[in-house]
């Protein structure tokens, strides 16, 4: 089977270059922990010349051992609130923060289709978080479309809502 990269919309490609530029001036490194973009959020920011200034690695942990192993999710949060929930989307970008070189994180799990959602959890559901030292957010979103659609809206998402938790971090 031949290899296929995601080609990024133009709208994911500028919001990266923001990014880069809020944290290159603000010498911040951003670290993701991702789940069903599948290392897509770090593809967006390795897109933009000069991100190794403010990137240093991202975590594509998709099964839920390597949550656990490289993320450092627990077990018992897996059990009670299966992995595309807040609670794991939080212990995946607090791991990621404490693993990685890097002072913001955000963290991304989902089901991007076309199989694998509930009545509860439907496809196009991600769940999303973003940390900042000891400060955490994190919502769920539902999105429509196929799965590179829904893949699509999380990368922006994700990079919409790093814009903005730095915003509120410089107010």
């Amino acid at each position: 089977m031949p290899a296929t990269t995601m080609s990024l919309p133009h709208t994911i490609i500028g919001l990266a270059e923001q990014l880069g530029r809020m944290l290159a001036v603000r010498h911040l490194h951003v670290t993701a922990g991702e789940s069903c973009t599948g290392g897509g959020i770090a593809n967006a920011i390795t897109e933009i010349p000069g991100s190794s200034g403010w990137f240093d690695m991202a975590f594509v942990t998709y099964s839920n051992e390597a949550k656990c192993r490289l993320l450092g999710v627990p077990e018992a949060a897996l059990a009670k609130f299966g992995a595309v929930s807040e609670e794991v989307a939080q212990a995946m970008a607090f791991g990621a923060l404490q693993s990685a070189k890097a002072d913001i994180a955000v963290a991304v799990s989902g089901i991007a289709g076309p199989s694998g959602g509930t009545a509860e959890k439907p496809v196009g559901t991600v769940c999303f978080a973003w940390a900042f030292g000891r400060q955490l957010e994190s919502e769920t979103r539902h999105f429509a479309g196929d799965r590179t659609q829904v893949r699509e809206q999380t990368i922006e998402h994700a990079l919409r809502g790093l814009i903005q938790y730095l915003n509120k971090v410089d107010s």
